[in-house]
């Protein structure tokens, strides 16, 4: 905050400072824009609500934060096991169609949670496909006979949301595992370390970090969530706060118990940083061969590939076939309805407009913080980034009152100068879902848009500017071209992450504006799984893109692998 109250405190002294202060105060002017919420949130809740908070307090809050917290618990256990021992496994080990494993432990992150929870709740049905056929092989006739574990519950939520974003971590700490000198694996096996003890003694430490960030990652995902916990029947404060506004039209007690989750949100963040507070790793300079895989060969291989191959089909593969079949049979009984079509380019058109102007902005406070040497830039960019770490439901609420005020001001503004009344311009369209969205993922254009400038070396800024380039034609001529694949990268992110997004989208969404997701939504909430699938399997679909992104860009860092036979 205190960089943006020094960057615009004198506006004229910034515009006579050179082309630096101007991208300085630009990404000033696009922090203040994702701080307004925060700070809308926090007026809202000091209006109070009156009797309902007593009853909030009472009733809703101490069962919404202890599953909440439960579920936090839960699903951090599964997803660090999962993904670092999956990231153990594919580097650690070679086997039969563990290349395969590589990219394809990446799927789940195509399917958003919600989708799982209402492909499970299909699936796991007393007269679903999975129990029938259990019933079928024991010679059972009658669903009586035999129930598994009700899935709407915490400990399903877990399960389910664990196999699902295990890949935050996996992705992080394979990454970690492959630049971990051989040298290492070498020595400790020289002093006669067995493979066990050099997980747990040497890669597991080392790992640390990367394991905090995935798992923090997996967790703030989980906050966001509203469809699953819904679906699932688990009430968590992100449930909570969006009962509170809609059923209850209780706007200050949605912002009270979003403040309670922004608590939560900022305790995550503080544990996370003290949990690495004294580690401190150092790393060489230049590319070192990553540790030697064993080979494996009969029933350990066997063995390895059928625990690559769980979590896949957990987490994407058995959620994705159970959607093609039932798309098909939709499509197949009715074909496909206009209604699909017309969610689908709302979908695609707010997606569309969301990424174009979050590229944009995160190409600003990117560019900022790279011109400007001192710690403005930098800071203002942190700032820009916070909308990563709030959910949907807190940036909506929070976004409800300051756009009812804007529109009143600008409505009573046309009727004066023009007698003409405009309504709800911004609150009562689109451009309310589109400014969340830019908000919320301002952080993955902002962060790719830096990760693209980094590998472009200083001295071209000053041959540019020693040639009499000024900053916003170096940005142009120069680093534009060059840093085009890391904008396109950011672009698939935000765009895909946008098409997904359900609870800012069920609280700004104009009346009669139907997404993908908020059908898909409306079609579990009425039972009507058939009917969703097709919304739900394109929105699968376009998830793999950032799949195959990430695919790509995270290969071995050295083409080669050396084996260690056992």
């Amino acid at each position: 905050m205190s960089a943006i109250t020094a960057t615009l405190r004198h506006p004229v002294a910034a515009l006579k400072c050179g082309g630096a202060c101007v991208w300085i105060a630009a990404a000033a002017a696009t922090a203040l824009l994702v701080i307004a919420p925060i700070v809308a949130l926090g007026v809202i809740a000091a209006q109070g609500s009156g009797d309902a908070w007593s009853h909030l307090v009472a009733h809703v809050l101490p069962t919404a934060t202890l599953n909440t917290v439960l579920l936090l618990a839960g699903v951090g256990v599964v997803v660090i096991f999962v993904g670092t021992g999956a990231a153990w496994l594919v580097t650690a080990y070679d086997f039969p169609g563990r290349r395969i494993l590589d990219w394809a432990l990446l799927l789940p992150l195509a399917v958003p949670t919600y989708i799982v929870a209402y492909a499970y709740l299909d699936l796991l049905h007393p007269i679903g496909p999975i129990q029938s056929a259990i019933r079928d092989i024991l010679g059972l006739t009658s669903p009586g006979q035999l129930r598994l574990p009700d899935i709407r519950s915490v400990g399903g939520a877990i399960v389910l949301l664990g196999f699902v974003l295990y890949p935050y971590v996996y992705l992080s700490t394979r990454a970690l595992f492959l630049m971990q000198a051989a040298g290492l694996v070498d020595a400790a096996r020289t002093l006669g370390a067995s493979r066990r003890g050099i997980f747990f003694r040497i890669a597991l430490p080392l790992a640390r970090p990367a394991i905090a960030i995935g798992a923090s990652l997996a967790l703030m995902e989980t906050l966001n969530d509203v469809g699953a916990s819904e679906f699932l029947g688990v009430r968590t404060l992100t449930l909570s706060i969006y009962s509170t506004w809609i059923n209850q039209s209780n706007l200050p007690g949605a912002a009270q118990l979003a403040l309670v989750m922004l608590a939560v949100v900022v305790l995550l963040v503080l544990i996370e940083r003290w949990a690495r507070r004294r580690q401190r790793f150092a790393g060489r300079s230049q590319r070192t061969a990553p540790p030697a895989r064993q080979r494996l060969h009969g029933a350990p291989a066997l063995a390895a590939l059928c625990l690559g191959l769980l979590p896949i089909m957990i987490g994407f593969g058995a959620p994705a076939i159970h959607l093609v079949i039932q798309a098909m049979r939709r499509i197949e009984f009715a074909g496909l309805s206009d209604s699909i079509l017309t969610e689908a380019l709302n979908t695609v058109g707010v997606s569309l407009a969301a990424t174009i102007i979050a590229v944009g902005l995160g190409l600003v406070v990117a560019y900022a913080a790279r011109i400007d040497h001192g710690r403005i830039g930098g800071g203002l960019l942190r700032i820009a980034s916070l909308g990563y770490a709030l959910p949907g439901t807190v940036i909506a609420i929070g976004l409800l009152s300051p756009l009812a005020g804007l529109d009143n001001m600008v409505d009573g503004v046309s009727r004066d100068l023009f007698g003409i009344s405009t309504g709800l311009l911004l609150s009562g369209s689109a451009a309310a879902l589109i400014y969340a969205y830019v908000v919320r993922f301002l952080a993955v254009s902002g962060g790719g848009a830096e990760a693209g400038l980094s590998k472009v070396s200083q001295t071209l800024d000053h041959s540019a500017r020693t040639l009499g380039e000024t900053a916003t034609g170096t940005l142009r001529r120069v680093h534009l071209p060059l840093i085009r694949p890391a904008l396109g990268a950011a672009a698939i992110l935000v765009f895909v992450d946008c098409m997904k997004e359900l609870p800012a989208t069920l609280l700004l969404r104009p009346l009669n504006f139907e997404t993908l997701a908020t059908h898909l939504y409306g079609e579990a909430a009425r039972g009507t799984y058939e009917d969703g699938a097709v919304a739900a399997l394109a929105i699968v679909l376009v998830g793999l893109l950032p799949v195959i992104l990430l695919a790509r860009l995270s290969g071995p860092v050295i083409p080669r692998q050396g084996r260690l036979n056992s």
